[in-house]
This record gives structure tokens, C-alpha cells and sequence, in this order.
């Protein structure tokens, strides 16, 4: 797929499940219920990134619905003076039933990470689902947008699935290759595919 316009994917800022040592082994709960804000370092990291797009002229903005994306759009939106578009195709991956347990319980769910692909877990969706939403969001905005810089703020799998579609790669293969090589942005981390 050729594209017409220029994407850059932003992470959402660190949150206490990045940071938090009593929560980095916990699956952040669905729906956020209190939200999930992010910290004052995840600021300050969505704030420095916004100083790096200012000088990219950046047209438009697309995030996630979910509060930690908005709280970092919100940051974004302020120093660009650019309103943001929020779209659900943008959260990040459904984990089902195994959303505010540990990570491990996820994990042990799957014989190998390429079964992430095919494999749901109840109540949820698999990596597969994910790239179809996120093709399907690409492809309404390639129709409806040219020649632009976007800005898309999201979360760790969703980013690394956008920015695998856009430099090209087409197996389960070449995306799991290439996750943590140049793909999967840190908390508060842009990338430029």
C-alpha cells in the first residue's frame, strides 16, 4: 500500500502500570474504571515529544479513546494548537478476561507469541483483529486525507501494527522480527516510520 500522507506514532506517557512496582505485573483494567491517568515523568515525556512535532507540521491528530491517550493528545493538541479526533479503532488490544489480572495468567495463555495471532482469549481479540482495525482506520483516512502529516497517538501493540503496515510488512513473521528491533515505542516515545 503506497501512502499519501506522513504518519507519526506517539505512545501515550508513562502511566503507574509502566512505573508502579505493585502494578507493572498486573493487566491494567477494562473498562478504565477509575481512568488510568498518566504520571508527571509521562508528561513531561509527552511534552517533550511535543517540542520535537512542533517543528514537523503536524495537520491533524487521531488518538485513542482511552483516558491515557486523550490526557496525552490533550498535552499534544495544546502546544500544536490543533484540535484531536478521537477513534476507538486506536485502543489498544482487548485482552478479554484477563484484563486486571497478571501478566503471567496472559502469557501462559498462549504455546508460543505467534499464537497471539490467531488464538482470542475469552472475551477478547487476537493481534490479527487488531491489524484489521487498525488497516481499516488507515485506509478511511488514506481516502479521506492527502499530502498531510498525521499524528496518531495510541498504545504499544496498536503502534507497532501501524507502524509495521506502514513501512510494509505483510506476514506475522515479519511483524514479530521486527516488534522490538525499531517497531514497539516505549511509553512517551515517537517514532517516524
Amino acid at each position: 500500500m503506497k501512502f499519501k500522507n506522513k504518519y507519526f506514532l506517539l505512545r501515550h506517557g508513562q502511566t503507574p502500570y509502566q512505573r508502579d512496582e505493585d502494578k507493572k505485573g498486573i493487566l491494567y483494567p477494562y473498562p478504565e474504571n477509575p481512568p488510568i491517568e498518566i504520571t508527571e515523568e509521562g508528561k513531561k515525556q509527552i511534552e517533550e515529544a511535543a517540542r520535537i512535532l512542533k517543528n514537523k507540521k503536524i495537520d491533524l491528530i487521531f488518538s485513542s479513546d482511552f483516558f491515557r491517550t486523550q490526557q496525552s493528545a490533550g498535552i499534544v493538541s495544546k502546544k500544536l494548537g490543533l484540535e484531536v479526533n478521537l477513534d476507538k479503532r486506536l485502543r489498544d488490544l482487548n485482552i478479554g478476561e484477563f484484563h486486571g489480572g497478571p501478566k503471567e495468567n496472559y502469557q501462559n495463555y498462549f504455546s508460543e507469541k505467534k499464537e497471539k495471532f490467531i488464538k482470542r482469549p475469552p472475551n477478547g481479540e487476537n493481534w490479527n483483529d487488531v491489524k484489521e482495525r487498525l488497516l481499516d482506520f488507515l485506509n478511511d483516512v488514506e481516502k479521506k486525507y492527502q499530502g498531510n502529516n498525521i499524528l496518531i497517538i495510541s498504545h504499544g501493540d496498536p503502534l507497532w501494527f501501524l507502524a509495521g503496515i506502514i513501512k510494509g510488512l505483510a506476514s506475522n513473521e515479519e511483524f514479530l522480527s521486527q516488534k522490538h528491533i525499531s517497531l514497539y515505542p516505549d511509553v512517551g516515545q515517537l517514532i517516524i516510520p
